[in-house]
């Protein structure tokens, strides 16, 4: 649904509000994610305003299963589990949040693929590939 609220904001013949999109979110998840990864080991408030900002990221082109994951992810960053609406350790973040990295990999790997699936089915000229940048 937000996908196509997006899709209603754009010209059709090009594609190219939505699509720039779709290439910002690609590159910042996977700078985010890179982020994540180097710092949830070293200092767990970093996760907090990373996985906040990739929740938005992703809220904006609509891909619901990494919002709720970095939404998570931020909570986690804050020692919490809000599922549970309990405090978490140190420690038991560290448990948590490795999984949790795994399956948001995942979920912007399928996110992605969607994207680039989408944007190739629409029009030859506007593809946008794997590593973030729109072929003409």
């Amino acid at each position: 649904e937000t996908f196509n609220q997006i899709l209603e904001l754009d010209e059709e013949a090009d594609r190219e509000f939505s699509s720039q999109m779709a290439e910002q979110f690609c590159l910042q998840a996977r700078n985010t994610i890179e982020e994540m990864k180097s710092a949830y080991r070293d200092e767990l408030r970093p996760l907090g305003s990373l996985g906040h900002f990739l929740k938005g990221s992703s809220a904006a082109v609509g891909a619901k299963r990494v919002q709720e994951l970095c939404e998570r992810a931020q909570h986690y960053g804050n020692c919490r589990d809000e599922e549970k609406d309990e405090d978490l350790t140190p420690e038991e973040v560290l448990e948590r949040f490795d999984p949790l990295l795994n399956d948001l990999e995942t979920e912007i790997k399928q996110a992605e693929t969607w994207l680039v699936g989408w944007y190739k089915n629409l029009k030859p000229s506007v593809v946008l590939n794997i590593d973030g940048a729109v072929a003409d």
